[in-house]
């Protein structure tokens, strides 16, 4: 049954075409994942069919009484609740039945006849309510979820104000999963996931009894969860049954078979159209000329495969630093309360090292202490005089400057035509190169924050969470990139498929914390 359908949507956003007359259904129990390069439109779908956007045109409908749940990563929370009060919330209709039943037990003892059956009824009714839901065991299910995803180990009367960003977000999708509705929709849920949460996550969806739509740049989350997809590229949207190793295979064929089938009818094309100018003016010919003007005229033409737009990343290299390119001495990093031991380590020239742990910890501290940004709270960070640093953020939301005067603000001295082409070669095209930057995807900001650092020369640098919402094609490009920099590397992720080819070391922050993991 089919529980979704999108019927003719199209979406424009910033002067950009997002979504061009697409379909799509969702029936119970399918397990789908949306895929596709960066800014093809996969968030703006999310949000349309969520009703947090309106399409300019098509129609959504969702078949009745069904609950649903959307993981939003920018939601906003109380500051002032704990982690377990934001999970508890995930009840609350539970929770106002409870409120409503102890409050017909105390009507009971002021009343009797009709009245008093009717409370007796109603309490009946709620307490069978309660115990079919599971209310009973609400602890225990709390519990089971916060530890798969890692917040018991925060303590779960910690604040939210004083939670990361990736905290948060761990948070919100445990209460989403906690409210366990018949349709999950996930955007990117593995961002700001460690790796052991991810492979909870795994598991659990992998054991989810209804449907759920994911937007995922993570492949073998993707191979280990899924069992459709729907490809999102230009607009358009294509079904494909199975996983994604499957969907490459299949959309790898269809391409190879349109490539074939254009290129025939193209030489047919020629052949014809030669013939018809060679024979058109002879009179014992000129009814064949035009009886293959006539097959030309009617012929359905194929369309010319498009090729996905692939970025290229080069870092440059500035001049040679000493051996010694960091030296830790007792260092303990932190804001206000330690977040580390003290650390005495050194990074030798050109090493690339991956950091790695729990959200939390400080590993986005850390990058920000080594690279000179935020000091520490004691001992020293010595760089070598000759370094020149270069750092990725993590996150940035974007303001109203366009994606050119963005990187032209880093490059004042760059013509327009070289400002274009450097976003250009990070796989933005003319649209995105002159959006606003807050209206771009997550991906797309991620492509013009690596073209800031990606043509100044740099011999070290520091990248937090560079993977997160970059498409797969552009992190298999950052991954070779990397490999080729002749410079000093340290990243922090929560992928191992990424970073175990470029790195020749891994710092686990839960080696160092002063928390308790």
């Amino acid at each position: 049954m089919s529980i979704l359908q999108v019927s003719d949507v199209s979406m424009s956003f910033a002067g950009r075409t997002i979504l061009d007359n697409v379909s799509f259904r969702l029936l119970n129990g399918e397990h789908v994942a949306l895929v596709g390069a960066n800014g093809e439109g996969k968030s703006t779908f999310l949000n349309i069919i969520t009703g947090q956007a309106l399409p300019d045109a098509g129609k959504i409908t969702w078949c009745n009484r069904i609950t649903r749940g959307y993981l939003d990563q920018y939601a906003l929370l109380d500051g002032e609740q704990t982690i377990n009060d934001v999970l508890a919330s995930a009840f609350s209709d539970f929770y106002a039945l409870e409120k409503e039943m102890l409050h017909d037990y105390e009507l009971m003892a002021e009343t009797s006849g009709a009245e008093l059956e009717r409370l007796l009824q109603d309490v009946g009714e709620i307490q069978e309510t309660l115990e079919h839901s599971g209310f009973y065991t609400l602890d225990a299910k709390i519990k089971e979820v916060a530890n798969g995803l890692g917040l018991s180990s925060l303590g779960l009367e910690h604040k939210i104000a004083e939670l990361s960003g990736g905290q948060r977000t761990k948070v919100l999708l445990a209460k989403l999963l906690l409210q366990n509705p018949k349709i999950l929709i996930l955007d990117e849920p593995t961002n700001f996931l460690d790796e052991e949460h991810v492979a909870w996550l795994t598991s659990f969806l992998q054991n989810y009894p209804h449907a759920f739509i994911l937007a995922s740049h993570d492949v073998p989350f993707l191979n280990a969860v899924v069992n459709v997809i729907y490809h999102v590229n230009q607009g358009q949207f294509k079904r494909y049954v199975g996983d994604y190793d499957n969907f490459l295979r299949l959309s790898a064929l269809e391409q190879a078979k349109q490539e074939q089938a254009y290129v025939r009818q193209q030489k047919e094309i020629s052949q014809l159209k030669d013939f018809i100018a060679r024979n058109k003016a002879r009179i014992s010919t000129r009814n064949m000329a035009q009886s293959r003007q006539k097959k030309l005229d009617k012929m359905a033409l194929v369309d010319k495969p498009k090729e996905q737009i692939k970025p290229v990343f080069n870092f440059q290299s500035a001049r040679t630093p000493g051996k010694v390119v960091l030296k830790l001495q007792d260092l303990v990093i932190g804001y206000t309360t330690p977040l580390t031991k003290p650390l005495n380590l050194q990074i030798e020239r050109n090493e690339k090292i991956a950091v790695k742990g729990t959200n939390g910890l400080g590993k986005t501290t850390l990058l920000r202490t080594l690279a000179g940004d935020l000091a520490p709270l004691s001992g020293t960070v010595e760089m070598d005089q000759f370094c020149q640093p270069g750092f990725f953020a993590q996150e940035d939301n974007g303001n109203e400057n366009s994606a050119l005067d963005e990187l032209w603000a880093v490059y004042p001295h760059a013509s327009n035509q070289e400002v274009r082409g450097m976003l250009a070669a990070c796989g933005l095209t003319k649209d995105h190169i002159e959006t606003m930057m807050f209206a771009l995807s997550g991906g797309e900001k991620a492509k013009v924050r690596l073209a800031k650092i990606m043509y100044r020369p740099f011999n070290l640098l520091f990248l937090d969470e560079p993977t997160n919402h970059l498409d797969v094609a552009a992190k298999e490009e950052l991954k070779r990139a990397l490999q080729a920099y002749k410079g000093t590397v340290i990243l922090v992720s929560h992928e191992p498929e990424f970073y175990s080819d470029i790195v020749s070391k891994v710092w686990n922050i839960e080696d160092y914390t002063t928390k308790i993991v």
